[in-house]
């Protein structure tokens, strides 16, 4: 039996209901490359988040912008190294990559919860915010892969090919 009302997902068959509900953002990003060092600014980050009502606009902002920073860290400063003999994963916490700091938030940082989204089902009719904005750090990725290839292009090194972000 759940202690969660109405999930009933059953991971053999894939069927059913897994979570209570969902929370669902969105996130655009705007960077600017130095084509020579490789260091970026994010210049702009617009994000819009589902928090259902939320019960305190300023902590929902705060931790949507806290996941962002976090998320940013991961996407863009974070190094797995593996040990060769083991397949052990060496960087393993954060005394073994760089944690982000201030020159990695955006310079311009807008975040704004969805309106009239309520969560019928649970209390206040809020959604949880802690994680789920982590994810929408993808667009900073996704916008440095734009402007190396942008880059690219603009030097001759081709529009269309694939080259590796990692």
């Amino acid at each position: 039996d759940s202690y969660t009302p109405d999930v009933d997902w059953d991971p053999q068959t894939g069927n059913g209901k897994p979570f209570h509900y969902y929370c669902w953002g969105a996130s655009s990003s705007e960077v600017e490359i130095d084509a020579l060092t490789g260091d970026y600014n994010i210049l702009r980050t617009d994000i819009v988040m589902d928090v259902g009502n939320s019960l305190n606009p300023t902590i929902d902002i705060g931790q949507i912008e806290g996941a962002f920073v976090q998320g940013v860290g991961w996407c863009t400063l974070e190094e797995l190294v593996y040990d060769k003999s083991s397949g052990r994963l060496l960087t393993s916490g954060p005394g073994w990559y760089k944690i982000p700091g201030c020159g990695n938030v955006p310079i311009d940082f807008r975040v704004h919860l969805l309106k009239d989204a309520p969560n019928k089902n649970v209390i206040h009719s809020s959604k949880g915010v802690g994680e789920p904005p982590f994810f929408l750090s993808a667009s900073v990725f996704f916008a440095i892969k734009e402007a190396i290839k942008e880059a690219r292009a603009s030097s001759g090194k081709g529009s269309g090919d694939w080259f590796t972000l990692d």
